[in-house]
């Protein structure tokens, strides 16, 4: 057995472990992404004399946090030397996952008031979100699919069946003299 299904078997038995360890292990793969990235753009494995006097190399890294469903992991960003580098792992400027914006939207479509979808996001996730940020989360994903369900293209021919019927219950009943 590798690291990983030892550290899974052990914490089977408690939640928060097993979401630590998922934090942890989504935080080394996406890291790991991302120099991957960053080899393949430049072309050349880190530390590698292909490297050398190319004119571009790598320039150390950024950190940010974001936050995902397991808990906030720390992203380490690679640099280039030249800042021709642009990683398409992670969406730009998204400090969250859409974990909880797709539960937004549910919760929206469901009927539920933004106030009350504020206050359940709180209760299980710990996130604090305004009514008016509930509000404007659900405007910026549903008007883009209502637009396209307007402009979209229409057949020229439609189908329609019309039925009309009534139904009348009679009771049978019969004499016996």
């Amino acid at each position: 057995m590798n690291d990983f299904t030892k550290n899974i078997a052990q914490a089977l038995f408690n939640q928060d472990k097993i979401n630590d360890l998922l934090r942890k292990e989504l935080q080394q793969a996406v890291n790991d992404l991302l120099e991957t990235e960053l080899t393949a753009f430049l072309g050349y494995n880190p530390y590698a004399r292909d490297g050398w006097n190319t004119g571009n190399s790598r320039n150390g890294a950024y950190f940010c946090k974001v936050d995902t469903q397991f808990g906030k992991i720390e992203i380490q960003v690679p640099r280039d030397r030249n800042g021709l580098f642009h990683q398409h792992t992670l969406p730009d400027y998204k400090q969250h996952a859409d974990v909880l914006e797709n539960m937004i939207i549910k919760l929206y479509s469901k009927g539920v008031t933004t106030r009350e979808i504020a206050d359940l996001i709180e209760k299980m996730y710990g996130s604090h979100y305004s009514p008016a940020q509930v509000s404007n989360i659900s405007k910026q994903m549903i008007i883009p699919k209502v637009e396209a369900y307007h402009k979209r293209k229409l057949s020229d021919k439609f189908f329609c069946v019309y039925l009309d019927a009534t139904y009348i219950p009679l009771r049978r009943e019969t004499f016996e003299r």
